[in-house]
């Protein structure tokens, strides 16, 4: 006897096919990548002026050394204040909405940047001027300390789970690209004015500039809207019922280590490769200033696009063969620059371009962040995790490299390796969280 064919049962219908960028994802991506980006101008820029605000906010009778010493002491106080900003903000951003903290964040630094190119000088109000340049600072720090956490919670909840890697690395991209716009406008203020110029009124420019930017990148995203995952958590009624960073030290204690690993190893790409590179070369290759910065800004650029290419890698074949991968590469080719610029430094351009866009890999580590942690304890676990993390590596980083290169001059390439080595071999201990519903 023939069997008669039955009609497929509903719940035999093949899935439907997971949904597509559309429009308003890549108007959630852009705004929140161009706010991202005038936030860390903001806090950077600080670093490209901190000898003429050193001239200006502390006594002239102190030496030199000590009035670079505390000028730089006011710019670390930034990093300390992340970690506290950025679990506050995190604690009510899993408990009230990501929206509303991702607003804050760009007024908490735009804000005081702006009140930074309006502030009187130590000649004009005395000790009052210091103080207030320090409280200012603390703002800055508190809000990229929920920014760059939140930014990455944002995005990431907001696209289809299989574009996630991809959304957090065009977010990374532009927390880079802020870096790359603090450096071009520094060095176009210093060709436009001269330095008498400078001291007198041109250092406040760009952060008037940052200041009006990010109140205007406020405005823009009053026209965002709450990420599909956090909506749908609040309408089934199952946020956090107890204190996020409670719940997230009691139970998610292998994402908080794997994350703290990943961020010494952004930190270490960042702070080494990036930041310090440019004075390493002028003091130890004799590379012209010139020549070093212009080679940090296409680093950076490149850096950029790196990010977007490794998130973009990570969701597609996995972030843990994308990390392993590059984490490797980056070490081989900032170890191999540094051997190569001592014998030729003509090949500064292309390989420290190269090593920039292998910096990119940065760009894969917030999604294994945002993958580790449920979404009902995602922000306060993200924020955590990194925020301590980067004060702790990111603000020992320099003083460790300084400290090996008086016995090894490829201290900092060494270092790097080191990191990398740890970070790739933290890539056998991911480990995802039950996927978010809101996600197709």
């Amino acid at each position: 006897m023939q069997a008669t064919e039955q009609p497929d049962a509903p719940s035999a219908r093949p899935a439907p096919a997971p949904r597509a960028l559309g429009r308003s994802d890549y108007k959630t991506l852009g705004l929140a990548a161009l706010g991202g980006a005038l936030e860390f101008y903001d806090f950077i820029i600080f670093v490209f002026f901190a000898t003429t605000i050193g001239q200006l906010f502390f006594p002239p009778a102190i030496p030199d050394w000590l009035r670079q010493l505390q000028t730089f002491g006011i710019f670390a106080a930034g990093y300390l204040a992340r970690p506290l900003g950025g679990i506050i903000m995190a604690h009510f951003g899993d408990l009230l909405g990501r929206k509303r903290m991702f607003t804050l964040s760009v007024l908490l630094m735009s804000v005081p940047t702006l009140l930074m190119g309006l502030l009187p000088t130590y000649a004009s109000i005395g000790l009052l001027a210091p103080v207030l340049l320090l409280l200012f600072r603390v703002m800055q720090g508190a809000a990229v300390g929920g920014e760059v956490p939140g930014a990455w919670v944002f995005v990431s909840e907001h696209v289809p789970s299989r574009h996630i890697g991809y959304a957090c690395g065009t977010l990374t991209a532009g927390l880079t690209a802020g870096i790359l716009l603090g450096s071009l406008v520094a060095s176009a203020v210093n060709r436009h004015f001269l330095p008498e110029e400078i001291l007198a009124y041109g250092w406040r420019v760009p952060f008037l500039l940052g200041g009006v930017f990010g109140l205007f990148s406020v405005y823009l995203r009053r026209w965002l809207h709450e990420t599909p995952v956090f909506a749908e958590m609040q309408q089934r009624q199952s946020l956090a019922a107890e204190i996020p960073l409670k719940a997230v030290l009691r139970d998610h204690g292998r994402a908080v280590i794997v994350s703290m690993l990943l961020t010494w190893m952004l930190s270490a790409a960042i702070v080494v490769v990036i930041l310090m590179t440019p004075t390493l070369l002028q003091k130890q290759f004799h590379v012209p200033p010139a020549t070093a910065l212009l080679a940090n800004a296409l680093a950076t650029l490149c850096l950029s696009v790196g990010c977007v290419v490794a998130g973009t890698i990570a969701g597609r074949f996995g972030a843990r063969r994308t990390i392993f991968i590059g984490a490797l590469l980056l070490a081989t080719s900032y170890y191999l620059m540094f051997q190569q610029v001592a014998l030729d430094v003509s090949t500064l351009l292309p390989l420290y371009a190269l090593t920039g866009f292998l910096v990119g890999v940065i760009g894969a580590l917030p999604f294994v962040m945002v993958k580790a942690f449920p979404a009902v304890v995602r922000f306060s676990g993200i924020s955590f995790s990194y925020n301590i993390a980067y004060a702790v590596f990111g603000g020992l980083t320099p003083v460790v490299v300084s400290l090996m290169m008086k016995s090894n001059p490829m201290a900092p390439a060494l270092y790097v390796a080191v990191i990398c080595a740890i970070g790739a071999l933290t890539t056998f201990f991911f480990r995802d969280a039950p996927e978010d519903p809101a996600h197709r």
